[in-house]
């Protein structure tokens, strides 16, 4: 991401107040900010873009954990796959 320098005017409340929850937060104004406008951008408010940015974290989290369960059952099938190939030339001599 490419970031450019923009100069915005804030009221004197309104710097404080982001001081004051980027302290709270452990994050910085700029980012506070950058998630603001990206909000505005999308028609979302700052909470609800917060709530879809942990939830698709939390999806691709999931769908990691699933194609890992998945490889483990397909290697699981072709090790049974092939066990059952063994058996059946056994039986048939």
């Amino acid at each position: 991401m490419s970031l450019v320098l923009t100069q915005v005017y804030l009221e004197a409340k309104q710097k404080k107040d982001l001081a004051a929850k980027a302290k709270a937060t452990g994050r910085n104004s700029s980012d506070l900010l950058r998630e603001a406008v990206d909000a505005l951008l999308l028609g979302v408010n700052p909470e609800e873009l917060r709530q879809l940015d942990e939830a698709t974290k939390r999806a691709e989290s999931d769908i990691k954990a699933m194609v890992k369960s998945l490889d483990a059952n397909a290697r699981h099938h072709k090790a049974f796959m092939a066990e059952i190939a063994q058996l059946r030339a056994s039986a048939a001599q």
